[in-house]
């Protein structure tokens, strides 16, 4: 009777997660170390960041024109600016002059963002700054769900920075 019940139990669960599960439209994308050559054609740029003078939350994404997909900041719109039909060289000077704005700054790590079958969709710039001030270099999260062919990004500071360096690193009083 124990046994029983306890199987039933575990196929309800299952069955439970397994509705969940495929009920999930949205798909987490992943980013990778781009080789220089890839970055090349026109792009959309957004800037993330740079509100005040001491924010961290800096971010540049290039979103690769042409492709099905479309890149989307999940944010207020005052939060970052867009630059569309900037050539490669030009969207990537103009990212890296972005993400050097806290004075802090140490450096940047350029990413591409990949769909699921390792196609292009476009690339990232995110600064990395001075670890004794933050604890680590990189204080960011930046997250990329796909739904259809658009690819909504998430932009936050880590939350295992203590709550007392987020609020700073927000620029909070």
């Amino acid at each position: 009777m124990h046994t029983l019940k306890s199987l039933t139990k575990t196929l309800i669960l299952f069955s439970l997660l397994t509705a969940i599960y495929s009920c999930a439209s949205e798909r987490y994308l992943r980013t990778v170390r781009p080789a220089p050559e890839e970055l090349a054609g026109t792009y959309t740029v957004f800037l993330y960041g740079a509100r005040h003078m001491d924010d961290v939350e800096n971010v540049a994404i290039l979103d690769k024109e042409g492709d099905p997909y479309s890149i989307e900041i999940y944010a207020p719109e005052y939060d970052y600016t867009v630059k569309d039909g900037m050539p490669a060289k030009e969207a990537l000077e103009e990212a890296q002059a972005h993400v050097r704005y806290h004075r802090d700054f140490r450096g940047s790590r350029l990413s591409k963002i990949i769909d699921k079958t390792g196609n292009t969709i476009g690339f990232e710039l995110r600064p990395l700054y001075h670890a004794h001030r933050f604890g680590q270099s990189d204080v960011l999260y930046v997250d990329y769900m796909m739904k259809d062919n658009k690819v909504i990004t998430t932009i936050r500071v880590k939350d295992y920075i203590p709550e007392r360096d987020r609020e700073m690193l927000r620029g909070s009083d």
